[in-house]
């Protein structure tokens, strides 16, 4: 036999097989190899082999390459108990397949909800003659060069000491079946028995020495099966493989996985995704399968389907970006993706492999979806939703169908098991209630874009949301993650009534022209957060007083080479101009590990999260660093600086080295997102003009929840005591020297937070430019003294959904 190299059938992070958290795999029962923690949704053929099985339960898949290697890659742990669910395979077994091609594709949402882990073991089964070199570490793409697989020199022989043969038949009672972790256990069973073992089933048959001839006999649960045993030990290993496999209690009960934090109170509890308050009927959404043709044509007939269908979506989206407003610009933004040559040259490469235009794109949205979901970021991340609505486009082109956006009555509450961005995007705001979802995650593209449109939000309710009827009239508060679903015609008229006050007072704050005060005249700042001109155009109209927050990533991603200072300068100066003459606060360049921009030479890290990122990226490029300091000094209107991921005094120091070395005298503030930050805030304030507190990375790491995990982002909530401590702790700290600090976290636009945060001590909020308004509002009818004592029972609360059941019982009180 040759070498074989094996490549990487998922795209994520290589992890050691020792680190995979199940006995049989690590203790390499089954046989040598490597797992891959995905960040995809596809899994791949690693090499040319043809499908020896696919389990019932669409979760492993056994190949035999072409040089005769036997491979098993099993999605998750313990996802044979989902039944199915989730995972969807896409060739049977007998089919050749070429690497690269897709074996499952999977929704890696619903396997990290309910599996104890998606970690991917990729084993080379039996490996007692091959040595296995790993070849990756860190994160690998789809088909990156993954193992090596050498043949050692000498030959195993199955030894059989004489002896009668025995037979004996059995019925297998093993509850999911001979899947690949009891196989493993049950070649280790007759390993220590000096016997020849091979069960028999149907037409098939295997050596019990054999996990992937055991897993492809199909022995599901209730099977008839014939065991023949022979050798010195036949008897005893006969009566070991029948004794396991008449064993219901051999597989563990699955680990589940944690629920997500949910909101208490009456009625369905799920989690706030964008403020506000809804009433009416609930209208169903549901989203139909695209078939896809999987038998491929000639290569020519192949790519000619796909670029006919590419032109069509292409002119489709030209069209739709024409209609401006939060459609257009995410039409817009899905046009110039679908023009990006990676996507389109990589389904024509997948079409020369001899799969179909279908299955070629679905393979090349899987690849560019893997990259953006590795980055770690949410905001990169969540540019998956688009590639995804990009696939759904293009597959609804190839088969001919049309892709409309929710058709949705007027005054209905959107159900849906989730939504894709431009789904959102596509909505009316001015007749939709509000949108309701059994899954979805607070931070996606597509919460962000509701927030913007003002329509109120929840997310992850599961089962019980989905269990209520169409037509049912239903009470949706956003602000708190909750349904009533049983509301009576009082409380709905109650309900209604609040909407329309809140609406009234966001009016008459959008047209008042005054600073924003409290109620009882204490001065707070209304910034916005800002990327763009048209944002800033926005703002200046619903009344922000400035910029809280400039990000200048966008001048630096998807592009294949930094900005030069010049061309820094000039969209500052747009911006700020934009402005007119209201202060503005930009933020140093926020990348790293985590948000990679190209032409960057940043190192792969196991955990971006926690590596270089932030200020560190600017502080390891000087010029990078100077050229940005510089363009902003340049702005005509005097310009706020501040430095993202701070962690310690001598990093402020070094920015504050900068801004002097390039003769400005701009202020220097520092994001408080670090819990180092937040409580080393007294030692930062002596050289710290300001702060600004960024709660979701704050809270993200207090918690030690990764806001971009499925598994636990529902709890990421900053309304958590712990985090309101840190926020109050920075107050405390920064009050020793007179330090302003604002908030230009989600935070700042909750209502049910911003009470919370004025009692701590903040001084200035910095919101979404279509948040000014309502929280302006909202500001005007809060008295700082019971703020502050708000905040003081905050802080001795179990947990975020009581803080945000507390505040809302407050501002219920005060009639805000």
């Amino acid at each position: 036999m040759s070498d074989l190299t094996v490549f990487a059938p998922l795209a994520g992070w290589v992890t050691p097989l020792a680190d995979v958290p199940d006995a049989v795999f690590a203790e390499k029962m089954l046989g040598d190899g490597i797992a891959i923690d995905p960040v995809n949704d596809m899994l791949c053929a690693p090499c040319d082999a043809v499908v020896l099985t696919v389990h019932e339960a669409g979760h492993a898949v056994t190949l035999r390459s072409t040089d005769g290697y036997e491979l098993i890659c099993h999605i998750g742990i313990d996802t044979v108990s989902l039944g199915g669910q989730g995972l969807t395979p896409q060739v049977q077994a007998g089919a050749k397949v070429l690497a690269g091609q897709p074996l499952i594709r999977f929704d890696l949402d619903h396997l990290v909800r309910n599996a104890p882990a998606v970690v991917t073991p990729i084993i080379v089964a039996d490996a007692t003659l091959y040595g296995v070199e790993l070849i990756a570490k860190g994160l690998v793409a789809v088909g990156d060069p993954l193992l090596r697989v050498v043949p050692l020199a000498g030959e195993a022989v199955e030894s059989v000491a004489g002896g009668e043969t025995l037979v004996q038949e059995t019925v297998v009672a093993l509850s999911h079946g001979l899947h690949a972790r009891p196989a493993a256990r049950l070649v280790e069973a007759v390993r220590r028995h000096e016997a020849k073992v091979t069960l028999y089933h149907g037409d098939r048959h295997a050596s019990a020495l054999s996990a992937v001839g055991l897993l492809g006999l199909g022995l599901g649960h209730g099977a008839t099966v014939r065991i023949e045993a022979s050798g010195a030990q036949a008897a005893a290993a006969l009566a070991d493989v029948i004794t396991f496999l008449k064993d219901a209690t051999v597989e563990e009960t699955p680990v589940e996985a944690p629920e997500p934090a949910r909101a208490e109170g009456p009625g369905l509890g799920g989690v706030p995704a964008a403020p506000g308050l809804a009433v009416g009927p609930i209208h169903r959404l549901t989203r139909a399968a695209i078939p896809v043709e999987t038998v491929a044509g000639s290569a020519d007939e192949e790519t000619t389907k796909l670029n006919d269908a590419l032109a069509r979506v292409r002119e489709g989206l030209e069209q739709a970006a024409t209609a401006g407003g939060a459609r257009g610009g995410v039409m817009a933004a899905h046009g110039a993706m679908l023009s990006d040559p990676t996507l389109s040259e990589a389904a024509l490469t997948a079409i020369g492999r001899g799969l179909s235009a279908g299955v070629a794109w679905q393979e090349a949205i899987a690849e560019q979806v893997a990259i953006l979901l590795s980055s770690g970021d949410r905001r990169i991340a969540e540019r998956a939703d688009d590639l995804r609505d990009l696939e759904r486009h293009v597959l609804a082109a190839l088969a001919g169908l049309p892709i409309e956006g929710p058709s949705v009555p007027a005054g209905a509450i959107l159900v849906a098991e989730d939504l894709l961005p431009s789904q959102v995007a596509a909505l009316d705001a001015a007749s939709v209630a509000g949108i309701a979802l059994v899954r979805g995650g607070p931070t996606s593209h597509a919460a962000i874009l509701a927030a913007g449109m003002g329509l109120p939000m929840a997310v992850a309710f599961g089962d019980p949301l989905a269990a209520l009827e169409d037509g049912r009239d239903i009470i949706l508060d956003a602000d708190r993650g909750l349904i009533d679903p049983d509301a009576d015609a009082e409380a709905q008229a109650d309900a209604r009534d609040t909407i329309a006050r809140r609406k009234a007072e966001m009016e008459a704050a959008r047209a008042a022209q005054g600073p924003c005060r409290t109620l009882d005249g204490t001065r707070i700042e209304m910034f916005a957060n800002l990327g763009s001109v048209a944002d800033a155009e926005v703002a200046v109209r619903e009344g922000a007083e400035g910029c809280g927050l400039l990000r200048t990533e966008f001048l630096f991603l998807d592009r294949a080479t930094a900005p030069t200072r010049e061309e820094q300068a000039r969209d500052y100066q747009a911006i700020a101009d934009a402005l007119g003459d209201r202060p503005m606060i930009v933020r140093l360049l926020d990348v790293g590990g985590d948000k990679p921009a190209p032409y960057m030479d940043l190192p792969v890290e196991e955990n971006p999260a926690l590596g270089l990122r932030g200020i560190r990226v600017s502080l390891a490029d000087p010029q990078l660093l100077e050229d940005q300091v510089g363009a902003i000094l340049s702005v005509r209107q005097p310009c706020r600086i501040m430095a993202p991921m701070v962690a310690s005094l001598s990093e402020l120091e070094a920015v504050r080295a900068v801004v002097e070395r390039q003769g400005g005298k701009a202020e220097v503030g520092v994001m408080i997102e670090t819990p180092a930050a937040a409580i080393s805030a007294d030692i930062l304030a002596r050289k710290a003009d300001f702060f600004s507190i960024g709660t979701n990375d704050l809270t993200q790491y207090t918690l030690a929840m990764d806001r971009g995990n499925a598994a636990v982002a529902a709890g990421v909530d900053g309304l958590h005591p712990a985090v309101l401590r840190l926020i109050g702790a920075t107050c405390d700290g920064a009050a020793r020297n007179d330090t302003p600090v604002g908030v230009c976290g989600s935070l700042a636009a909750d209502r049910l937070a911003v009470p919370i945060l004025l009692g701590l001590g903040v001084t200035e909020l910095s919101v979404p430019p279509a948040r000014v308004a309502a929280i302006k509002a909202l500001v005007g009818k809060l008295d700082l003294a019971r703020c502050r004592a708000a905040a003081m029972q905050a802080l001795a609360l179990p947990s975020a959904p009581a803080v945000r059941a507390h505040v809302t019982k407050m501002l219920q009180e005060i009639g805000a």
